[in-house]
């Protein structure tokens, strides 16, 4: 890592992000994984549980109830490897939007690079780029062809928030054979099908603009 770039970006992690990361409904986590080419971005999103009563025969006036709400980070997809490489400029563009409560830029942009890529750190997300970041990450899943995967990348990066989270929303809560079908449904929709010149046509023309 550039030695003049490594404290800068570990003082701008520890100072502006890390007290975000609680709270963040989306974290992106720069990491390794065994017998995977590194680094590997691991995407997580904070889900809310209601914890079960933990007495069932104690008798609780209704009005006392207030249900205990658990939250946890539940893993919703990775990247890594050419995929990741082909597809950086996407994310670094989706990151650059994420900002703090008071409308602040976060600059997670910083760290889509050699230098940041080096690092083993955890980043917040808001809800645009958390949503779009786990599309990309589910459906370049089993997808060969780079230049599909980018034009997925590009696609993603043109929704807006409620498209985001509608279609990310789709993939993941509808049971295993549902999501399963709308991550089909998706990949064609968003990259065509394989072989298919009009994918290299499409993706110089969003290139371009």
């Amino acid at each position: 890592m550039n030695k003049k770039n490594q404290p800068d970006l570990e003082k701008h992690h520890v100072e502006k992000l890390e007290p975000l990361i609680p709270k963040a409904p989306y974290v992106l986590r720069i990491t390794e994984w065994k017998e995977y080419p590194v680094p590997v971005l691991v995407l997580k999103e904070r889900r809310a549980y209601q914890i079960e009563n933990q007495n069932p025969e104690k008798e609780i006036p209704l009005g006392l109830i207030e249900p205990r709400i658990r939250r946890v980070l539940v893993e919703i997809g990775s990247i890594y490897g050419q995929p990741l490489r082909r597809c950086l400029p996407v994310l670094w563009y989706i990151v650059s939007t994420v900002r703090d409560e008071q409308d602040i830029p976060l600059e997670i942009q910083r760290y889509m690079n050699k230098d940041g890529l080096r690092m083993r750190i955890n980043l917040p997300l808001d809800e645009e780029a958390g949503a779009k970041l786990g599309l990309l990450f589910r459906l370049q899943v089993r997808v060969r062809e780079l230049d599909r995967i980018e034009l997925i990348a590009r696609r993603i990066s043109r929704f807006s928030r409620e498209e985001a989270v509608y279609w990310l929303y789709r993939t993941t809560t509808y049971g295993s054979d549902a999501n399963r079908w709308a991550l089909s449904g998706l990949r064609i929709m968003l990259g065509g099908q394989p072989g298919d010149p009009a994918v290299t046509k499409m993706l110089t023309s969003l290139r371009e603009n």
